[in-house]
């Protein structure tokens, strides 16, 4: 199964991706992601692919009062 789905949210600062893989890891475990390479320091979001629409609102609840 392919990582169909995009989720793109906001997070601001350097060191983007290590810092979503620690919440993920603590807080959405169950959940399949697909991480770009590298995120540039200016932007200020992150798209991950995810394989099922199920899973996109599954993340989406859980990092609604999320501080990354």
């Amino acid at each position: 199964m392919s990582f169909k789905y995009s989720f793109t949210f906001p997070i601001s600062g350097p060191n983007k991706l290590p810092r979503f893989k620690n919440w993920a890891a603590q807080h959405a475990a169950d959940i399949e992601v697909s991480l770009p390479p590298q995120v540039p320091v200016k932007s200020e979001a992150l798209t991950i692919r995810l394989k099922s629409v199920d899973d996109r609102n599954a993340l989406q609840a859980k990092l609604a009062g999320a501080a990354l």
